[in-house]
């Protein structure tokens, strides 16, 4: 068998492929197709004998006329929905699957399980999978799943990466998560046959390891069956039965195959790359793409035994220990796109493309010499499917009620598979995860993005290349961009503004003085045939961005920070999410779905939480009460009954919308929500001379007594109307103009020609989160979570609760606050001066009690500032007393650094400045 070596200078002679110029339009796979059947290195896979096919044969046991839910699909992602569902109680639940367990993706997949992810969610669903695989299914069933922790190497070859690893390492404290930072040296003991001589370091956990994907899955399929579940091979599903209800609702009625149908309330999509076929059948957009995704075996290597699986990020390979064997993969920046899915494919692979593949094999041999002389004994290539932002798509599709999405797991499958199993268990039959799973949820895609071709393929193509690139924190795409325009987008670009992207929308993120920084159309990084773009500003001034140091334009978010506290600032917010609540029923609703007390008179504005049934907050937001009126306006619907304006985070504006809808639906509430994101301009003017400015534009009274905080008015400006709201997000006197589309440039050059003299700046949203977390004001999904309550918090003043007035996830928090606080939000200031991003662990009295959320600079104060969920280690309650009490600090990148623990924020805690008290 030829060795890698010689598999790299074929591929190298090859005459390059004929790529398609424009990606959006032609297709990029090589024309490869799927190949016989091949055998993939695992001891037994669940592949059928010889005989009569899968259709021949019909399904493997007798249809059900009723199920509760139906899980579609057979790979990982299936079997664990299947068996975390019946281990919640539910005995009517049903899989299907076209051929046998394992036959689409899960069968070839790799199996690696690292427990460490910049992020606190995945790390958690992580040990659950581990937990699942390594105890409980044998425990449960008495049959070996396969499960190898024979440790993980994570590679740093540059000091950037290393940093990477320390900050995973801090992190995994907080979880007990074993990891140690290796010297080269230390690294060659572990790995003998490891080269060394170009590495700054490695993160050494020794509890990662390998999932054997057959045994996994019989083991569930075991334990799932046990509790009465039911198991269905060979049944394809040939449609989806949706009815409408008496409200115009459309949901789930029934599953068909070719032998017969069943009805169901619900069904949960784990078809893997066959998922958006199945969300075809029932009318709902699945935004995932398929693509060839490989790895080689190697022939025995002496001495490989008992190694650890590697990551070598830089080189875009993992090696993973296959007995006495390796496996290599990678992930390459011209990935084949399986263009035409076949619903045939099952245990079926592609041939490997080694023009492709051929980039990891240098990288492979230069981390692990002997690979050069070693030969290939087998090659797996086989379809994945991957998703725009390289995160799972799972929940409740906003489409269809009843349809639930298990999929797009980028590879991914197995290691997230027990702990995604678990959540959408619960999400199922308690109405929500019991973690914060909005990452991973549908409803973060604006419904404009799920059915865009375009955007799909550019965005999951960066997200496939990207995958092993170091996970900055004010990192920005450069696929998909320009898809939603605010309408100051070009006044703000020819200011100098440097754009972020955040589910579509171009909001600003900060102004460069260095001239304009154009998103160009996206080059694929120069893959298939495409030119990389040339002396690019805007990629020029995010590769500064790319560092744990403070980055060179620190200095410029400052002085935008300081000159909204001294002067004024005036930012563009027009990506928030705006909509209208009105109807007959709009108060009832308005009372059952927020927190606070919104039905006061008309003219008020609330800030707000909305929460779930367990007291977590779902979001927050602003709800301002309207007169009725029987005239449509540019800024109010005709309503009768009731009706508020909703102000919420551009981000979270699709989660929001389906979640208030759904809550609707659900309690059959007359009233509408209607969205006016795209119709509505807002900008934001905040600081000491605020007032001043906008009395010059504005024909209203702006004093204290004329318009108090937090109330609205309709007003002119600059001969324009708009709705002027006195409220501030950053701490500071200010007002919100939420303007018609079509008059938020001349308001603005208004607002800006009247500030010109009173030291009137732009600013973005990289301002925004320092002054807010100086102010210790809330940033929802990243202080503020669904598994976190407004008690927990420090949100009790949005909660009615000295009222009588139900609420949703009040019953929650009547029992959490009678049993008391187990976790506490918690400021945290340091005093040097070093850049804090989040992930922190959190030290109290040499102990971790928990890790930071959120973390910025604020400079007012002049010093780092971050917030964390603090825990007693000890299991008891954390008072105010406790937090007091402790000697903190903060672990960054291994480092830890004295820090002071404050209930209130340092900077104005008096909440003077918002009264215009200077």
């Amino acid at each position: 068998m030829a060795s890698l070596s010689r598999a790299l200078r074929v591929a190298a002679t090859r005459p390059p492929r004929s790529l398609a110029r424009r990606p959006e339009l032609c297709p990029l796979s090589s024309g490869a197709r799927p190949t016989a059947e091949k055998n993939v290195p695992y001891q037994r896979t669940l592949k059928e004998e010889r005989g009569p096919s899968a259709a021949a044969q019909g399904p493997s046991r007798p249809l059900p006329s009723t199920a509760d839910v139906v899980v579609i699909g057979g790979g990982s992602l299936g079997c664990q929905t299947l068996y975390h569902l019946a281990k919640l109680g539910v005995s009517g639940a049903l899989l299907l699957e076209r051929g046998r367990l394992t036959s689409g993706t899960t069968w070839h997949t790799a199996g690696l399980l690292w427990q460490l992810r910049p992020s606190d969610v995945e790390v958690e669903l992580l040990a659950h999978t581990r937990r699942v695989v390594s105890r409980d299914l044998p425990e449960e069933t008495g049959l070996h799943t396969g499960w190898v922790p024979n440790g993980g190497l994570f590679i740093a070859s540059s000091r950037q990466r290393l940093l990477e690893y320390q900050r995973l390492m801090s992190l995994g404290k907080a979880y007990s998560v074993e990891s140690h930072v290796l010297s080269p040296a230390e690294t060659k003991t572990l790995y003998p046959l490891m080269n060394v001589d170009d590495l700054y370091g490695t993160l050494y956990v020794p509890g990662d390891g390998t999932i054997d994907p057959a045994g996994t899955c019989s083991a569930l399929a075991r334990a799932a069956t046990a509790r009465a579940a039911q198991i269905i091979e060979n049944c394809p599903v040939t449609s989806i039965r949706v009815r409408t209800d008496d409200f115009g609702v459309r949901r789930v009625a029934a599953v068909e195959t070719e032998h017969g149908s069943i009805q169901t309330p619900c069904v949960v999509n784990c078809a893997g790359v066959w998922a958006g076929a199945v969300g075809r059948m029932a009318g709902v957009k699945v935004p995932l793409v398929a693509m060839h995704h490989a790895y080689v075996v190697t022939e025995r290597i002496e001495g490989i035994q008992n190694m650890p699986n590697v990551r070598d990020h830089d080189a875009s390979i993992y090696l993973r220990l296959q007995g006495d064997a390796l496996s290599v993969g990678g992930y390459e920046a011209n990935p084949i796109f399986w263009e035409e899915v076949s619903d045939k494919f099952a245990f079926g692979l592609f041939d490997l493309d080694w023009e492709v593949f051929g980039q990891h094999i240098e990288g492979a041999v230069n981390r692990v010499p002997v690979l050069e002389k070693t030969g290939v004994k087998s090659t797996v290539c086989g379809p994945e499917s991957f998703t725009p932002d390289h995160k799972p798509l799972m929940g409740e599709a906003p489409e269809l009620r009843g349809f639930f999405l298990g999929c797009g797991f980028n590879s991914a499958g197995m290691m997230l598979g027990g702990g995604c199993g678990q959540e959408l268990a619960h999400w199922i039959v308690h109405g929500r995860p019991e973690k914060d799973m909005y990452g991973y949820d549908i409803r973060r895609f604006h419904c404009s993005l799920t059915g865009h071709g375009r955007w799909i393929r550019e965005r999951s193509h960066e997200s496939y290349a990207k995958n092993y690139s170091i996970v900055f924190p004010h990192d920005e795409p450069l696929a998909g961009r320009n898809m939603r325009t605010g309408p100051l987008h070009e006044e703000l670009l020819a200011q100098g503004c440097v754009f972020q992207e955040r589910h579509g929308w171009e909001r600003p993120g900060w102004f460069t003085p260095e001239g304009t920084a154009p998103v160009l159309p996206y080059d694929y990084y120069g893959a298939y045939g495409n030119r990389a773009h040339q002396d690019h500003a805007y990629g020029k001034l995010l590769a500064d961005e790319h560092t744990f140091e403070f980055p060179p334009h620190h200095d410029v978010i400052k002085q935008e920070c300081l000159a909204c506290r001294g002067a004024a600032a005036v930012f563009d917010m027009s990506y928030f999410g705006k909509f209208y609540l009105v109807g007959l029923d709009a108060r009832k609703a308005a009372d059952w779905l927020f927190s606070a007390d919104v039905s006061r008179p008309p003219g008020s504005t609330v800030y707000t939480c909305m929460l779930n049934h367990r007291g977590g907050t779902e979001s927050d937001l602003t709800v301002s009460r309207l007169a009725p009126g029987p005239q449509a306006s540019p800024l109010a619907p005709a309503f009768e009954g009731d009706g508020y304006y909703l102000a919420v985070g551009g981000a979270a504006a699709q989660h929001n919308s389906s979640y208030i809808l759904a809550a609707l639906q659900d309690r059959r509430f007359r009233c509408q929500l209607i969205d006016s994101s795209e119709a509505l301009g807002l900008i934001s003017i905040q600081g000491p001379a605020s007032r001043a400015i906008l009395q010059e534009v504005l024909d209203a009274d702006l004093s204290n007594e004329a318009f108090p905080f937090s109330t609205h008015k309709l007003v002119t400006a600059a001969g324009h109307l708009v709705r002027a709201m006195r409220l501030s997000f950053v701490g500071e006197l200010g007002w919100e103009l939420h303007i018609p589309r079509l008059s938020c440039v001349p308001v603005y050059q208004a607002v800006m020609a009247a500030g010109a003299k009173h030291g009137l700046v732009p600013a973005g949203y990289r301002a925004i989160d320092n002054l807010s977390i100086e102010k210790g004001y809330r940033h929802w999904h990243a202080d503020l979570r669904p598994d976190d309550s407004p008690l927990e918090a420090g949100l009790a003043f949005t909660c009615k609760l000295k009222s009588a007035t139900p609420f949703l996830g009040r019953e929650a928090l009547e029992k959490q606050r009678a049993q008391g606080l187990r976790r506490r939000l918690v400021c945290l200031t340091v005093d040097e001066k070093v850049p804090v991003f989040g992930l922190e662990a959190i030290w109290r009295d040499g102990r971790v009690v928990g890790h930071t959320r959120r973390a910025g600079f604020g400079f007012a104060i002049d010093k780092p500032i971050a917030y964390g969920y603090v825990r007693d280690p000890s299991g008891g309650l954390v008072s105010p007393d406790f937090v007091k009490s402790g000697d903190y600090a903060l672990e960054r990148m291994g480092v830890t650094y004295p820090a002071q623990a404050h209930l209130k924020s340092p900077f104005d805690p008096d909440n003077k400045r918002v009264k215009g008290i200077y």
